[in-house]
């Protein structure tokens, strides 16, 4: 039987990997886990959510480190664990710096790589920063390719990557959500947030990209002040740990009435939260895709997105991070009831929640050939 090794570090990744390693061993695959820790306590509240144990724990976060010190740590830590596990397969997910370092270590040591959620780009090597790169060497390096649409699948073609080795699965990340709202509906689980005013429209806000900070993070939050001025609306913001967030958010935002900054939640409570919101509005990559499985319009706070399946459908709209145009674009979907009924009615852009149970087939028959 294969030996599989997963390797991730970031809160999204344990959230679009947990219902893979949930699946792998509950059909008898060999699996290890080992977590970078590049972000710790946002990470520990998945692993918890998931009941998964890493058995390997590399803690490599430090206060203010840069993103060569995180590279050049995770990838010095990550070579003896591979040495020593020796696994027929390594597969990462996405694009952060932990990908990118998993899957380079791994081709040093000449282990297989699978990537799941491949073959995603928006054309602009700092946008996202540093993601766009990582996930194009990520890509170079890779055996397997698992892109989660159609389209992701196309650049993959596109850049000379075997079709033999691509195949269209579905996003994890659908699979989590689902599993969480689902027990959220019934009952299974429990959020926090039950004290949130009934009578407004929840809008539910993330921000954390690299290339807002400074001057796009400022416009963004005067974008939200002019939205939290209108009565009829309540802004629920966990605010992303990082300073160069943090200060301008708190700054801001801090006190206003209409705005609630809470900081980041367990994702029981942050799938919750998205699916009473009215709207969801953000700039990460995982909502956009979370929230047309919700049913829930969302518009992104970028220029540019490697997610535009949500685009054509309908379901989500750039609106950059410039104040005016965040503050209109809302407004129009709180008051455009045909806009809002076009948008929410948009579902499953991005996977059917089986994509776990696809990938531990291909991974299983890669194998056995």
């Amino acid at each position: 039987m294969a030996k599989t090794l997963f390797i991730f570090g970031t809160r999204p990744e344990a959230i679009k990997l947990a219902p893979v390693i949930l699946h792998f061993r509950e059909t008898g695959l060999d699996t290890r886990v080992c977590v970078t820790a590049q972000h710790r306590g946002l990470l520990d509240q998945v692993l918890e959510i998931f009941r998964i144990v890493p058995d390997y724990d590399l803690n490599v976060m430090t206060p203010g480190q840069s993103l060569a010190q995180t590279t050049s740590r995770v990838m010095a830590a990550l070579d003896p664990i591979l040495q020593a596990e020796n696994p027929n397969v390594v597969l990462v997910q996405g694009d952060t710096t932990s990908t990118f370092c998993g899957a380079l270590a791994a081709f040093y040591r000449r282990i297989p790589v699978a990537h799941i959620e491949a073959g995603l780009r928006t054309g602009d090597p700092y946008q996202p920063f540093p993601e766009e790169i990582n996930r194009l060497l990520t890509t170079r390096l890779a055996t397997l390719h698992f892109p989660p649409t159609q389209a992701s699948a196309e650049n993959l073609f596109r850049e000379g990557i075997d079709p033999n080795r691509v195949t269209v699965t579905g996003n994890t990340g659908i699979d989590a959500v689902l599993w969480v709202a689902q027990r959220l509906e019934a009952g299974a689980l429990v959020s926090d947030f039950t004290h949130l005013d009934s009578s407004r429209k929840l809008i539910l806000v993330t921000a954390h990209r690299r290339e807002s900070f400074g001057q796009g993070m400022e416009d963004l939050c005067r974008g939200l002040l002019g939205i939290a001025a209108r009565q009829d609306v309540q802004l629920v913001f966990p605010v992303h740990p990082n300073p160069n967030v943090r200060e301008p958010v708190n700054r801001l935002l801090g006190g206003h009435p209409n705005i609630m900054l809470v900081d980041p939640q367990p994702y029981v409570n942050f799938v919750d939260l998205m699916r009473r919101s009215y709207l969801l509005l953000t700039d990460s990559g995982g909502v956009q895709e979370e929230g047309p499985s919700l049913g829930k319009p969302v518009l992104v706070m970028r220029n540019v997105t490697e997610r535009p399946e949500g685009v054509y459908a309908g379901a989500l709209k750039l609106v950059g991070t410039a104040a005016h145009q965040i503050t209109a674009s809302v407004n129009q979907l709180l008051d455009d009831a045909d806009l809002y009924r076009r948008m929410s009615a948009v579902h499953n852009v991005y996977g059917d929640g089986q994509a776990a149970g696809r990938i531990a087939e291909l991974i299983r028959s890669f194998f056995d050939k």
